[in-house]
């Protein structure tokens, strides 16, 4: 906004010095006198409009005009209010002439004239430069769809840094390093650049931005470029895709699932974005502390054996739309910082009674634990447990923490 304002200011003032120097040198005296033949009667006027008020029109023109044709009207609007005042100014001259009052629209024509075609070069120039810079910063990164509304403008963006509400995804291969142990180099290679490709792609098709995909994981932000109000339920609703789908694709095939076995990190909150341009190749400036924190909890899925884990922020969004339990208190950036951290586990609108009632007692099981009343909630978790042939690692880590616990109360009676 600032910017247009100046711009505007720059061009309505140089376009007003050109034309009254045009005019006040007799230059276009041709067609002056051209353009009064069209709609004035000089000779049976008995006023004339002074050359004072003919330089407020200029300048009153070439501002308006610039200020229209900079605007993000659509350019048929701009062309056909243009042709409107264009219009209107002979009008106004035909319309003086009645009453005897003679008005020069020429100079105000040339200042409409001027005005639009210095605006409207300006604008070429930027959306050269912006062009450049959204096929650096956006081209493989982000989705056709995105990317179109991104290059013609209907999405802004610019470079000047920025805070954007969004949601970080960081996804990996689940148990990466017995992974690599066991396979040769070249094999392990492929499998994981199959996996960083397979990851990215649907990061990006489902709107997301791709900030990093290398062997430390694929990142993707979720609510930058485009602004997003829905950005954490729909980060969480792609990683519980992507861990469903992975887990159905691995099933009875052991080596292909630990290859395929997807663990995923959320955390939602502040970033701030912009680009460096002081190079002839634009570098997207992206920080903030979700991209560490969901790194962090991508991580800390193998300590687990979770899935996906999510912060607080992400998952006060989600709450509604996604059944989740508390794993843990884990730290923060700072030392002092501690962080709830929970597991998202199913869509609301697929989990039925049983599932709900599952993770109600896994929660349970959590707050006693943290009150230290293990029998309670030993026996929670015990409640927590589904069918026989379901994996719950997460449930497995509590109730390994429990049982020497639970086994002294039984035995301290006896000592």
């Amino acid at each position: 906004m600032k910017r247009s304002l100046i711009t505007t200011l720059i061009i309505g003032v140089a376009v007003a010095l050109i034309v009254g120097a045009l005019h006040a040198t007799k230059v276009i005296a041709g067609f002056e006198t051209f353009a009064t033949q069209l709609v004035a009667d000089y000779a049976g006027a008995t006023r004339v409009v002074g050359e004072k008020w003919q330089y407020v029109f200029v300048l009153l023109t070439g501002l308006g005009v610039a200020w229209l044709t900079l605007s993000n009207v659509p350019r048929w609007r701009t062309w056909l209010l243009i042709g409107l005042l264009l219009v209107e100014l002979f009008g106004l001259a035909w319309v003086c002439s009645l009453y005897r009052v003679f008005f020069q629209p020429a100079p105000s024509v040339l200042a409409l004239v001027f005005a639009w075609a210095g605006a409207e070069a300006w604008s070429i120039f930027l959306r050269r430069n912006r062009s450049h810079l959204i096929r650096t910063l956006f081209s493989d990164r982000v989705s056709q769809e995105q990317f179109r509304r991104l290059y013609d403008g209907r999405t802004s963006f610019e470079s000047q840094p920025k805070a954007y509400e969004a949601s970080v995804v960081v996804c990996d291969i689940g148990n990466k390093v017995a992974f690599a142990e066991g396979m040769v180099p070249a094999a392990f290679t492929q499998t994981t650049v199959k996996f960083i490709r397979e990851t990215a792609a649907r990061l990006v098709e489902e709107g997301a931005y791709l900030q990093a995909a290398d062997g430390e994981g694929v990142v993707g932000i979720f609510g930058f470029p485009t602004p997003d109000a829905e950005h954490a339920q729909t980060a969480v609703r792609v990683v519980l895709d992507m861990i469903k789908n992975s887990r159905e694709r691995g099933e009875g095939k052991e080596e292909i699932a630990a290859s395929r076995d997807i663990r995923a990190g959320v955390s939602s909150g502040a970033i701030i974005a912009g680009a460096l341009e002081d190079r002839r190749r634009p570098l997207p400036v992206i920080r903030g502390d979700p991209i560490e924190l969901a790194r962090r909890f991508c991580a800390l899925n193998r300590f687990y054996g979770s899935g996906a884990l999510m912060d607080t922020p992400t998952f006060d969004q989600v709450s509604k739309i996604v059944v989740a339990r508390p794993i843990d208190f884990v730290s923060g950036l700072n030392s002092h910082d501690r962080l709830e951290v929970y597991e998202p586990l199913w869509l609301t609108a697929e989990a039925g009674p049983e599932r709900v009632a599952q993770r109600d007692s896994f929660w349970s099981g959590v707050v006693l634990y943290r009150e230290k009343r293990w029998a309670e909630a030993y026996n929670e978790f015990q409640k927590a447990r589904g069918s026989e042939t379901e994996d719950d690692p997460a449930l497995e880590f509590y109730l390994r923490r429990l049982e020497p616990l639970v086994l002294q109360l039984t035995e301290w009676p006896a000592e």
